[in-house]
């Protein structure tokens, strides 16, 4: 029995020592404490009465929990700067920075992870030790670990930080190696800065295999996938679409942040997706009611205000309204930009959000103050001492900021402010940093200094001086810029959102001879591009468009489906058919033709179903098949699935999810479609149904009628015989509207209008349309007679470098054919030549345009 007892004294001897022993047995102990903490305050009391004992592992699974605990509760009930000011958490800190070298890799990368995530200072001591000591080690850590390290850079910032280009490097040297979507998504985000394109291209690649084979529920690595390409500004189509599929089926999961988010980047890379946008307006709207504190509501009506139809706006302003004064200075910016894309036209919100606004002015930013500025003045805000305050930020800002974007935007939003007078500073920044812009800014100042000299120029004769001097280097820089240029894409990239008078004065000749220049770098990755491009500036370039022809015939199979309506409209827009136009139509058409079909999406307030099938968007596909409808080539399976009741009641469902200006131009395409249609293929039996839609349109504007109309109008009645022989201002079947007609008979010889009243010209040139069916009815000339139509043509109807008609007025001149018209057209350059300077000149000129054979 001895035996037996002294051993079992023995075992309590051992186990009672566990409690006691310094050593190993009592870092045993601790780790358990720690393991069974509830709450922060738990584990810093712990900290606090164990600091002697703390070792590696304690420091490490301290500050891990703390995170943890603060991970698990809404953003709104964190208490991370609690934390992070608490003295046992100070404590923690320095442990941690004492006992680095003794970490081994994992617990490295993990507190600096986790540190960061506590709101650690990046210039702190600790994090800076941390980087340091996980530099020396970054050639032996596994993939999972380099990504979680590459996440600690980004949220410091260091996205061109050598450190970062090393990372890239051993990313190039073992992507091979990486096998988990999530990894590869964190570092393509991580990296994306200091990417080549051929390394983007094998990320890309890697990525579309693993989202392939990988799990679908994982939409944060869809996310961050979208987010690099819109980092790398490259819009490539068959992954944004594999992402925006995962995104569908993870609809439910997907909160106000997350789709935030995504639609923001699918704006930057200009994707539209249809069935995303229904499934977003769905999902949020379920959300309405949940989202009661001012944190969730303002995220909720940023992403479902431009989306939402007029009664779900409404709530959602009467919601902004009850909780305006609530709202932080970030979130006060975010409702009115939200509001300013809406349109609201809510006085009283306007005025309330104006109010909060001026109560935080000092804490915006350079941009955030141009931000403003800009919602305010395209909602009409009247508020005259707010705008006195931020035009006095808005030059504060200017005399000190270094940054050529900055600048360019604040220098922008300040013209547009009703103040005419300029700061005698602000030519001198601009004039400083002309030097370091691209393009984009250059068009900016542009506006700006073009603006202030008109407007200045009367009662500042120096300043204007002072102007006109700078715009003449600005002009100089703009030239220089595009004569250096040696890449085709990065000068697509500079000239997106360049435009306008400057552009066209200035710029135009010589950006479209750096193109003819790099012709040789057009691509069937940027012929898109440079076709939208060009139909933008409206200039017609046959060597140009040759070229993107032939690129796109050869890469047919290689471009996204969606391109080819990019690609075929200058060709239409522009009415020139370029060598081989048959075969381009063909293929671009062929290309699209198995996705005309639409998606099996459909949503109901209870459910909601996931299409799986690529096809265009409605809107794309109205667009697309106008376009081919001004080069008079109508698909069958193109028009029949547009003319689609289901296709039409999805088209209405996009539409209402679509800004103002885009649902009225769709809506416009569709009426002059169904036109085109009806007249050039009646056989295809399309019902006609925008007669209500054309009289909803012609009732809200007037006619108005020019001078040079009502000149033509004038000798039109000296020539016919009289004023009863010619009506002006006509409307023909399917509303076309005409300047003139006139009916001669089988001799040629006018034929007096009996009803003059129909329509007629008040002394302003001008009358409100008012139905008629004498307008609309078929009024055929007698026999072996004709009707004849002439046609003022301005110079929207040309090419602006050249006399070449565009498509819009040759199909306009073939449908009134069709209608039974003879169409004469008047060009602007031949009604103001010099060889017709007198009214016996225009009458000639008139009398052999209507009675020659």
């Amino acid at each position: 029995m001895l035996p037996l007892k002294m051993l079992r004294f023995k075992h309590i001897y051992y186990l009672s020592m566990r409690f006691y022993h310094p050593g190993v047995k009592g870092s045993d102990l601790l780790c358990y404490q720690l393991d069974n903490c509830s709450n922060e305050d738990q584990v810093l009391d712990l900290v606090g009465k164990n600091k002697a004992k703390l070792a590696v592992m304690h420091v490490g699974r301290a500050i891990e929990l703390l995170w943890q605990f603060q991970k698990e509760k809404p953003q709104i009930l964190r208490s991370i700067d609690y934390i992070r000011n608490h003295s046992q958490f100070m404590v923690l800190r320095v442990l941690a920075e004492n006992k680095i070298d003794q970490m081994d890799d994992e617990t490295l990368v993990d507190m600096l992870y986790n540190a960061l995530r506590l709101n650690v200072e990046p210039h702190d001591s600790l994090v800076q030790q941390l980087v340091m000591e996980a530099w020396g080690r970054i050639e032996r850590f596994g993939m999972p670990m380099l990504s979680k390290f590459a996440v600690c850079l980004t949220d410091q910032h260091l996205y061109h930080s050598p450190l970062m280009g090393e990372i890239a490097d051993i990313v190039s040297r073992k992507l091979e190696s990486i096998h988990d979507a999530r990894i590869l998504s964190s570092l393509m985000l991580s990296i994306s800065a200091l990417i080549s394109k051929c390394l983007r291209n094998r990320l890309i690649e890697k990525a579309e295999f693993l989202l392939d084979t990988g799990y679908t529920s994982q939409f944060n690595n869809s996310r961050r996938i979208v987010q690099f390409l819109r980092n790398v500004k490259f819009s490539y189509r068959p992954l944004l679409e594999k992402c925006n599929a995962i995104f569908l089926q993870n609809i439910k999961g997907l909160d106000a942040d997350n789709i935030s988010i995504i639609l923001g980047v699918y704006q930057s890379l200009h994707f539209n997706n249809c069935d995303f946008r229904l499934a977003v307006k769905w999902r949020l709207t379920e959300l309405i009611n949940t989202q009661t504190d001012p944190t969730g509501f303002v995220r909720l009506f940023a992403v479902l205000g431009p989306l939402s139809g007029t009664v779900v706006r409404k709530r959602l302003e009467s919601a902004a309204l009850l909780m305006v004064e609530e709202f932080s200075p970030s979130q006060t910016l975010a409702v009115i930009e939200t509001m300013a894309e809406m349109e609201c036209r809510n006085p009283q919100l306007i005025q309330q959000v104006a109010s909060t606004l001026s109560k935080h002015l000092d804490m915006y930013k350079p941009l955030d103050a141009a931000k403003i500025t800009q919602a305010l003045l395209s909602l009409h805000c009247q508020k005259p001492e707010l705008y006195a305050e931020l035009r006095q930020m808005l030059i504060r800002y200017l005399h000190v900021s270094v940054v050529p974007y900055e600048i360019s935007m604040l220098t922008r939003v300040l013209s547009q402010l009703p103040s005419p007078r300029t700061d005698h500073l602000i030519p001198a920044r601009i004039d400083d940093v002309l030097p370091q812009c691209n393009l984009s800014d250059l068009n900016a100042f542009a506006i700006a200094i073009t603006k202030w000299v008109r407007n200045g120029s009367s009662y500042q004769p120096s300043t204007a001086a002072v102007h006109v001097k700078l715009l003449q280097k600005l002009n100089m820089c703009g030239l220089e810029r595009l004569q250096k240029a040696n890449d085709l894409d990065l000068l697509l990239e500079e000239l997106k959102y360049v435009g306008g008078e400057w552009f066209e004065e200035v710029l135009a000749e010589e950006t479209m001879a750096s193109f003819e220049r790099l012709k040789g770098q057009i691509t069937w990755s940027n012929v898109a591009e440079l076709a939208l491009f060009l139909t933008k500036t409206n200039c017609l370039h046959i060597g140009l468009l040759d070229q993107i022809a032939s690129v796109t015939l050869q890469h047919i199979n290689k471009i996204h489906f969606s391109a080819t309506y990019a690609i075929l409209l200058p060709f239409n827009v522009f009415n020139y058919d370029p060598p081989q136009a048959e075969d381009l139509f063909e293929s671009c058409v062929q290309r699209s033709r198995p996705h005309f079909t639409l998606s099996d999406n459909s949503m109901t307030t209870s459910q909601f179903c996931v299409p799986v099938a690529d096809s265009f968007d409605p809107h794309l596909l109205v667009l697309f098949g106008y376009s081919l409808a001004l080069a008079s080539y109508f698909p069958e399976d193109l028009i029949k699935t547009i003319f689609s009741v289901n296709f039409l009641a999805k088209l209405d469902s996009q539409l209402d999810t679509l800004s103002d200006v885009l649902n009225m131009r769709i809506r416009l395409r569709l009426m002059e479609l169904n036109r085109a249609v009806c007249l050039e293929c009646p056989e295809f039996q399309t019902t006609w149904f925008h007669d209500r839609y054309c009289q909803q349109l012609l009732n809200k504007g007037n006619v108005s009628i020019g001078p040079v109309q009502q000149q033509i109008h004038e000798i039109l009645g000296q020539l016919l015989g009289g004023s009863n022989y010619v009506k002006a201002a006509v409307f023909t079947p399917y509303y076309y509207f005409t300047d003139f007609e006139c009916v001669l008979d089988k001799h040629r010889k006018p034929i007096p209008y009996v009803a003059q009243s129909t329509v007629f010209l008040s002394k302003n040139g001008s009358e409100p349309w008012r139905p008629d069916k004498e307008f609309l009815e078929e009024k055929y000339p007698p026999p072996g007679g004709e009707r004849v139509v002439i046609e003022f043509l301005n110079a929207k109807a040309f090419c602006k470098n050249s006399h070449h008609i565009k498509g819009e007025a040759a199909m306009k001149k073939r449908h009134l054919e069709i209608l039974g018209y003879r169409v004469i057209q008047i060009p602007h350059f031949e009604w103001n030549s010099m060889e017709l300077s007198t009214k016996d000149a225009w009458i000639e000129y008139l009398k052999q345009k209507i009675f020659a054979e």
